[in-house]
């Protein structure tokens, strides 16, 4: 039995994006409120993590808008890379929070304040039930988009330190134990910091135009060569537009008995690059064995 999953349309996924990022403003604004009344660094620290999720649905949403343009003069590869743009900013900003929450965490525990264990509590029980909703509303549209996935797995993030906060809350009431509150803060902020890292790395690899990490380009080349009337490869070059499209381009030294072949070559070569290793555009040029570069490297256009 065959079950197929509904894809929703992108403006419904719009639309549920737009109602995360109302979501999430309302609870920042919240907690941001909350935590300097009751004097909760965990509960501000929460409130800058929302924020971030905030501010990168309202990076993503942009994104994905533009993203949607067609190709023009000016433009000429398209705007679809403007969402690894926006996954740039998204993961430098949660790099930056991190740091500075963890500055902050280690000045509180020098001189731990008072704080108010019931606010943190409730404003850390209204997060959780708004994270929930984020990561549901995100949980479906995670499975296509790198971008978007990162917006959840954030989300997921948030619910957990609304969990560790409510925790934290619970502990100054019954304990008084006001070092759990910067011990959480930088709790959030390392988790904050792992993200960040973890993540902007393949995201500079594709603005780079490094080759996709899927992809063993040695692999590529050995089953180019290996057609028939293909004799070498070489300026080869892998790369990539956005997050799902492999890209490459390359000279292909043809054989003299196959250059009347041509056509037949690329044909092979394409289908190979396609059917084997999912690459759906490449941009080939065909050098006679007699006309071939001088010093030519296999990579790069040395």
């Amino acid at each position: 039995m065959s079950h197929d999953h509904t894809h929703l349309s992108p403006e419904t996924n719009d639309k549920r994006v737009a109602v995360a990022i109302w979501a999430n403003g309302i609870l920042t604004l919240a907690q941001i409120a909350g935590g300097i009344f009751a004097g909760s660094l965990a509960l501000i620290a929460d409130a800058i993590h929302n924020f971030s999720d905030m501010a990168s649905l309202v990076i993503a949403f942009a994104a994905r808008k533009i993203a949607r343009r067609p190709a023009d003069s000016k433009m000429t590869f398209g705007y679809g890379r403007i969402e690894v743009v926006a996954a740039l900013i998204n993961y430098t900003t949660l790099i930056m929070i991190g740091l500075y929450l963890i500055y902050e965490g280690g000045m509180r525990f020098i001189d731990p304040p008072e704080v108010k264990g019931w606010w943190v509590v409730w404003l850390g029980s209204i997060a959780l039930v708004v994270d929930a909703l984020t990561v549901l509303l995100t949980y479906s549209m995670q499975k296509d988009s790198v971008n978007i996935r990162a917006l959840f797995l954030h989300n997921l993030s948030d619910a957990l330190a609304s969990i560790a906060v409510v925790i934290g809350g619970a502990l100054i009431l019954l304990y008084d134990m006001r070092w759990v509150d910067p011990a959480i803060t930088i709790g959030i902020a390392g988790y904050i910091l792992y993200l960040g890292l973890t993540e902007i790395g393949g995201t500079i690899r594709t603005l780079m135009l490094a080759s996709p990490v899927d992809i063993d380009t040695d692999s590529v080349i050995s089953a180019v060569t290996k057609i028939e009337g293909v004799v070498d490869l070489h300026h080869v070059r892998f790369w990539q537009m956005g997050e799902h499209d492999a890209s490459l381009d390359c000279h292909v030294i043809v054989g003299k008995n196959a250059w009347n072949e041509l056509e037949n070559i690329k044909r092979k070569v394409k289908q190979t690059l396609d059917q084997e290793f999912n690459i759906t555009h490449s941009t080939l040029e065909f050098e006679h064995p007699d006309h071939v570069h001088k010093d030519s490297k296999t990579y790069g256009h040395g």
